[in-house]
């Protein structure tokens, strides 16, 4: 059975144009032509169209294409390696690339003003999860504790940084150290430690009453993205989440039956 260029355009998803071209440099001539002299393509035609689709999907320019297909004896695994190689390498620079582009939204969407360089100095293993950024924005964009800590965290300096996240790596030591020595979440210790993360964010970001607090700890207990937040994965340990959670709750339960106006 044969088909027309028209066809064979159609089901191959090349254009036309691409298949005259094929034609005039010799890489792939139709079989047959019609009395009208139109091209016609047979089967084996289609099968050397794959091949020649197949190679150019990989990155071969149209000569090396000809090359293989005109020599039987070609070692086409070898030039399959070479070319494997290639975009191994290519797609390391281009995941690099996405890198960098993520990095750039990611200080968009947080707030932080600081140079790559900078944010790599300041926070170390603690990274912010671009997909978190967008989903937090989006949850609590129109807020005014929102509105006001990413305007705070954009006007810090790159030394106020260095004391934000110091603060917060002693802190993080102290929690870790208290849910490893098996401290209960609601006991003065844990409880102490989730009052000082809240001054921590009142002192650095936004007002934070106890309620709000405890909205935040929930998205901690829930989402392994927040979490990396104040714990990066390198210090974490099973439970550890649940425990800052449950003694955020606890804190918040015994202000509320002082009656502190916190």
């Amino acid at each position: 059975m044969s088909y027309t260029v028209g066809q064979v355009s159609g089901f191959a998803g090349v254009t036309v144009r691409t298949l005259h071209h094929y034609d005039r440099s010799g890489l792939l001539v139709p079989g047959e032509r019609s009395p009208g002299g139109y091209r016609l393509y047979g089967e084996a035609d289609l099968a050397r169209l794959q091949q020649i689709l197949f190679y150019r999907e990989l990155g071969f320019a149209l000569e090396e294409i000809a090359e293989i297909l005109a020599d039987p004896q070609a070692d086409a695994l070898a030039l399959l390696r070479a070319r494997h190689k290639a975009l191994v390498e290519q797609m390391g620079k281009l995941g690099r690339l996405v890198e960098v582009a993520e990095r750039a939204m990611e200080v968009q969407q947080t707030g932080v003003r600081l140079d790559p360089q900078e944010r790599f100095e300041v926070f170390g293993e603690i990274t912010f999860d671009l997909s978190y950024a967008t989903e937090a924005g989006l949850k609590w964009e129109h807020t005014p504790g929102h509105q006001e800590a990413m305007s705070r965290a954009a006007s810090h300096s790159k030394e106020d940084w260095v004391r934000i996240m110091g603060e917060a790596a002693a802190w993080r030591t102290e929690l870790v150290k208290a849910f490893d020595e098996g401290e209960p979440a609601q006991g003065k210790r844990a409880t102490a430690l989730a009052e000082e993360h809240r001054q921590h964010l009142i002192r650095w970001f936004t007002p934070c009453p106890p309620a709000m607090h405890l909205r935040i700890a929930d998205d901690f207990a829930d989402d392994p993205r927040a979490f990396a937040l104040v714990v990066p994965a390198s210090e974490q340990r099973p439970g550890l989440a649940a425990f800052l959670h449950a003694a955020v709750r606890a804190n918040v339960e015994q202000g509320a039956s002082e009656g502190e106006d916190r």
